[in-house]
């Protein structure tokens, strides 16, 4: 199966990125590819590097069944796309700081030192951080990683769809994690563009941007 980059394009990429509802249903992507999207993907910066997110990558007929009746507002995407992949927010992502840091000394990335005073620098503050702190950190480290993986599956060329309205509330016990420890952030529906979409009108960088 093809894995590779079809668009290296970033001009087109970013510009020519749309919202798309409805896919071509005949095309699949391999787990290789999907994999691969996710790597990349998963490069995007976090906060001191704990990448807090998680994929849930739903693209079986029986994964999609379970949630159509959660995104009953966007059925299109769920039955048309190769995928529906709902990102969550791990609230406990410190808990792979120690695997993180330590791959970090092993791979010669950093020394072993600067390690150890990172590490308790980061236990301490995780320690005393506050859930609304944490779950603000994660949301944005979130964001991050899901316009990246938007952004990689258009270079792959495949096209995508963020999505909000599904119940959040259910998801996550629905496929079996827990939901005190997971936060879902957003669902993403990714698949070959049965249609081109259209463009929407952005406001001019003088009305979103200051200079000081």
């Amino acid at each position: 199966m093809n894995t590779s980059v079809l668009n290296n394009d970033f001009q087109e990429i970013v510009t020519g990125r749309r919202s798309i509802k409805r896919y071509d249903p005949t095309v699949k992507i391999s787990r290789e590819e999907m994999t691969e999207i996710l790597r990349k993907a998963n490069m995007a910066p976090s906060s001191v590097n704990l990448q807090p997110w998680r994929f849930l990558v739903i693209d079986s007929p029986e994964g999609k069944a379970k949630l159509a009746p959660l995104a009953r507002f966007n059925q299109t995407q769920v039955e048309t796309s190769s995928a529906v992949i709902a990102v969550f927010g791990d609230l406990d992502s410190f808990a792979y700081a120690e695997e993180i840091y330590g791959k970090a000394v092993e791979l010669g990335y950093m020394p072993a030192d600067v390690k150890e005073r990172l590490m308790e620098s980061i236990t301490q503050y995780y320690a005393n951080m506050t859930p609304e702190v944490n779950l603000q950190t994660v949301l944005i480290d979130c964001g991050l990683v899901s316009m990246q993986l938007m952004l990689v599956a258009r270079a792959h060329g495949y096209d995508t769809n963020p999505i909000g309205g599904y119940e959040k509330d259910k998801i996550a016990e629905a496929f079996g994690l827990d939901p005190k420890r997971y936060f879902p952030v957003m669902l993403i529906s990714i698949g070959k563009a049965a249609d081109s979409g259209h463009p929407s009108y952005r406001l001019p960088v003088d009305k979103v941007a200051t200079w000081k």
